[in-house]
This record gives C-alpha cells, structure tokens and sequence, in this order.
C-alpha cells in the first residue's frame, strides 16, 4: 500500500491553478521519500504574496521584510534525523512535520532573475522548505548550506526539473 501524504495547500491570493498545487504535492511527496519518510505525514502549504509573508515574517521572525519561504518544522531535528511514527497524530494517524509558506510574488520574480521560470522555482523552494522541517538550515552559509544545495538538487532532478528550464 502507497504511502499517502496529507498536504492541504491554501491560498490567500487568486490564480493559484490546479497544476500548481498538483506540482506542489509531487515535489513534496518526492521530497519526503528521498528524505526516508516511510511513513503518512502531513505537510501545510500556504501560498500568498509578499505582503502576506512579510507580516509573518514580521510576527515569528521579527525580520519587517518580505521573503520566498518560510518553514514552520514541527520537530526541532537534525538533518539525518526523522521523527518517528510514534510522532503521529492520535485523531489523524499522520505525523504533522510543520507548515510552509511561499510567496507567489517571489516565485514569479526570482523565476525571471535566475532564468528557469516559475514552475522551477517554485519546486525548488517546496523542496528547500520540505528539507527546513526535516532539520536542515543555512545560516551560517557553511557546509550545512552546501549539504541543502546538493539535496535540493538532487530532489530536483529525480522530477526531471532542472535549472535550464523555459520561463
């Protein structure tokens, strides 16, 4: 039996399509898998503007500016590290790994900037955000960063999504 992954996607703006949210559910299941999740989980999606990341951003981070991502990871883990099955919710029987945040105006914007469009930024953000609840970070721009940047990429790739992808 396929393992289901619970990851409602919500939009607090208008034009997010089907395929988006279709995409977004592919990458973060792909995400969890390479990851070693073999167990249902669920993931939070909310997808906005800068606006609307800026305000939380603002209240959880005390940072007043817009980003591309947030993650909320429920579990504080170290990257290799995977909450357990135990973890799962007693109503729902999914392991809540956290929620995540994506600006949509940021998606559009640094698709353009890098040259790979918006479907591929969009992904990788999903992943980037998907490997934040697993324990991942970057901070200190050091071999952390390094590790997220080969995991991202390699995730990446197992979905055919590249970075010479057309806009």
């Amino acid at each position: 039996m396929p393992i289901r992954h619970y990851i409602p996607i919500t939009a607090d703006i208008p034009g997010v399509s089907d395929s988006m949210r279709a995409l977004l559910r592919k990458v973060i299941r792909t995400a969890l898998t390479a990851q070693g999740i073999t167990f249902p989980c669920e993931v939070d999606v909310c997808l906005t503007d800068d606006a609307g990341i800026r305000e939380v951003n603002r209240e959880m981070r005390q940072v007043d500016a817009p980003t591309d991502v947030l993650s909320f990871p429920t579990f504080e883990l170290k990257p290799g590290q995977l909450p357990s099955r135990e973890d799962a919710d007693p109503g729902t029987h999914l392991v809540p790994l956290g929620d995540m945040m994506i600006s949509m105006e940021r998606v559009e914007a640094q698709g353009k900037e890098y040259g790979h469009g918006k479907r591929r930024e969009l992904a990788y953000l999903a992943v980037h955000s998907v490997l934040h609840l697993l324990g991942f970070d970057h901070v200190d721009e050091g071999l952390m960063k390094v590790q997220m940047r080969r995991r991202e990429e390699a995730i990446l790739s197992q979905l055919g999504i590249t970075r010479k992808e057309s806009p």
